[in-house]
């Protein structure tokens, strides 16, 4: 939210319905959230704020068991990565579910590079922040067009490299080496 100096500004916080579905999150019982204030002419963090908790009315009924399945593409120094499945409807095109955890003792970011499927070359987007001793669902971004023009009509086969750095710095903790799976 942009607000000016001297005034204020009600705003509201949008949680992605497919998002909660694909991180298999059907009742909402916590949110924590990081805000930080930036200065939008220089995008630079001027204050970071410490994690606010809210609990809804239905946070003694919700589920916390992470739904961990699928393929363990990457388990190193406290950080596990789990490829899911493919979702067929995401943003761009279709996109490849993972489950990130992070037990590092630190934020971190990880980044999909080198992204190949069904031996093509991708143009892939996955850039995403996991705190810590948390974890997060999100999706390796492949974009229709590119799908298109390479003929692929469904996700079978899949190899790219993991880059995992600190979200802060951005200093390169561990870069994996390649990893296949198939998503069928």
């Amino acid at each position: 939210a942009d607000v000016a100096a001297g005034k204020k500004s009600n705003e509201t916080m949008y949680l992605s319905s497919s998002g909660l579905e694909a991180a298999g999150i059907d009742t909402v019982g916590q949110i924590e959230v990081y805000f930080k204030l930036v200065d939008p002419s220089t995008y630079a963090s001027k204050v970071k704020f410490d994690c606010v908790t809210l609990k809804t009315s239905e946070f003694d009924k919700m589920d916390t068991k992470a739904d961990d399945s699928g393929v363990e593409l990457y388990n190193k120094n406290g950080v596990r990565i789990v490829g899911k499945a493919v979702d067929e409807n995401s943003f761009w095109g279709m996109g490849i579910l993972l489950y990130c955890e992070n037990k590092s003792g630190k934020n971190i970011g990880i980044s999909a590079e080198d992204v190949s499927v069904n031996g093509y070359m991708m143009d892939a987007l996955f850039s995403t922040t996991v705190y810590k001793d948390k974890m997060v669902v999100d999706d390796i971004t492949l974009f229709e067009s590119d799908l298109e023009e390479n003929g692929i009509e469904s996700i079978d086969n899949v190899e790219m490299k993991f880059k995992i750095f600190n979200a802060e710095t951005y200093s390169t903790i561990d870069e994996s080496s390649v990893v296949k799976f198939s998503t069928k």
